[in-house]
C-alpha cells in the first residue's frame, strides 16, 4: 500500500487486483451483475485518485469498501432503485440478529432477491461474504452499530421468508 501511494505502478496494480474480487462480489450484491463491472471500474478509479489521502494503510480494505458503498448507493439513487420505505430503519430497531451462521449460497440467493433494501444487502454482504464484524460494517457504511444490527436482522428475516424457513426461538 505504501509503495502504491508513492507512485509505484506495479504495487498499485497488485493492490487493486487484490481488492477487486471482494469489491466486485460486494457490488454485485448491491447493484446486480449488469451494473457491477462498470461500477467496480469507477470505484477502482476513485481508489487510485484518493489513495494518497489515506493516512492509515492498515484500514485500506475498509476504506475501499466505504468508497464502493458510497458509489453503489449513489448509483441506486440515480437509477431510482432505492425505494423510499427502505430508508426508514425505525421499524427494524426492535429486531434482533440470530447467531447461527448462514450458508454462502443462501446469502447469495438473498442478495439476488429484489425485495430486500440495498442498505440491508450491504450489511449482509459485508458481514457474511467478506466476514467483517458488525462494528467494521457499521464503520464502513457510516451508520450506528444498532442500525447495522437491525439491517442484518431484517435481511436474515427476509432470507428465512425467501427460503420458507420459520424462526425457532
Amino acid at each position: 500500500m505504501l509503495r502504491a501511494r508513492s507512485g509505484d505502478r506495479e504495487a498499485l496494480d497488485l493492490l487493486l487486483r487484490a481488492v477487486s474480487p471482494a469489491l466486485e462480489r460486494y457490488l454485485v450484491g448491491l447493484v446486480g451483475t449488469s451494473d457491477a463491472e462498470d461500477l467496480l471500474q469507477d470505484v477502482l478509479l476513485i481508489i487510485y485518485k484518493k489513495l494518497k489521502l489515506l493516512e492509515q494503510p492498515d484500514v485500506f480494505r475498509a476504506w475501499a469498501f466505504r468508497i464502493a458503498s458510497r458509489a453503489a448507493f449513489r448509483h441506486l439513487k440515480k437509477q431510482k432503485r432505492w425505494p423510499d420505505h427502505a430508508r426508514d430503519d425505525a421499524a427494524f430497531e426492535l429486531l434482533t440478529a440470530p447467531e447461527p451462521p448462514l450458508r454462502e449460497d443462501a446469502i447469495r440467493a438473498l442478495l439476488e432477491v429484489g425485495t430486500i433494501s440495498p442498505a440491508s444487502r450491504a450489511v449482509l454482504a459485508l458481514h457474511f461474504q467478506e466476514a467483517l464484524p458488525l462494528a467494521d460494517v457499521a464503520a464502513i457504511l457510516e451508520i450506528p452499530i444498532g442500525t447495522a444490527k437491525s439491517r442484518l436482522s431484517y435481511g436474515l428475516s427476509a432470507l428465512r421468508r425467501h427460503l420458507g424457513l420459520k424462526r425457532s426461538d
